[in-house]
């Protein structure tokens, strides 16, 4: 039994992550500008798994698992997002709610200002939400342990995981890295952390946002994949 929470249920889980044409929503909603995702931290940054990637769609999939899990005839539920946070966020919002209504699903959903939405996310009040995580750091061991990591205010893990998700051989990989000294092995426990957790379906990893500079003429802008803009990524074209 899960209680009523159908989330609890990984089955579930992988279903809803199967339900959502990843390539659809880069392309028609964003543009073509971004890919699809299928972990945190995109190649580039220091974590990535090149072998993890995003699920692939397969609705017909999603509803046999939904049956396996105990609801073939689907289960209600809102979908909230903001819609004046990312490009595109309130479109992305309603199109991932059609996307879940389409394998049986009674699905409603609430965008809002964001202002708004981040206090009403982070006191849990939604069941399944659009948010997004800067990595900053150029790896992705922080990313990880604020999002994923299991809540503890005392050790300073899991300030973002605003689900409370929790799993033990996540957070024991995810200790070892950042005990680890050694590039090469600290990496390999990052991705090892990063496959349990995508594994189980934790969080359901869209598209990686697609960055765009302009320059005048004359100037090159190399960008770093973290996606902030600093001086040092400019130099002149000569």
């Amino acid at each position: 039994g899960t209680d009523g929470n159908p989330f609890l249920d990984v089955r579930v889980r992988e279903a809803l992550a199967l339900a959502i044409d990843r390539e659809a929503i880069v392309s028609r909603i964003q543009f073509d500008s971004g890919e699809p995702a299928g972990q945190f931290a995109p190649a580039g940054i220091f974590g990535h798994d090149p072998d993890l990637l995003p699920t692939e769609y397969n609705p017909d999939r999603a509803r046999e698992l939904l049956a396996e899990a105990g609801y073939p005839d689907g289960f209600g539920l809102t979908v909230h997002g903001p819609n004046d946070r990312y490009i595109n966020d309130g479109i992305v919002t309603q199109t991932v709610g059609q996307m879940w209504a389409q394998i049986g699903l009674d699905v409603a959903v609430e965008t809002l200002p964001f202002n708004v939405y981040s206090g009403r996310a982070t006191a849990r009040e939604f069941s399944a939400f659009l948010f997004s995580f800067g990595i900053t750091t150029g790896e992705s061991g922080l990313g990880l342990r604020n999002v994923l990591a299991t809540y503890d205010e005392e050790r300073g893990w899991g300030a973002n995981n605003r689900f409370r998700y929790s799993n033990p051989e996540f957070d024991e990989t995810l200790a070892a890295a950042f005990a680890e000294f050694d590039d090469a092995e600290r990496e390999a426990l990052l991705q090892q952390a990063v496959r349990i957790a995508m594994e189980d379906y934790a969080i359901t990893p869209l598209y990686w946002e697609g960055n765009n500079w302009a320059v005048r003429q004359g100037l090159v802008f190399s960008p770093s994949p973290d996606g902030r803009s600093l001086m040092t990524n400019l130099s002149s074209a000569d």
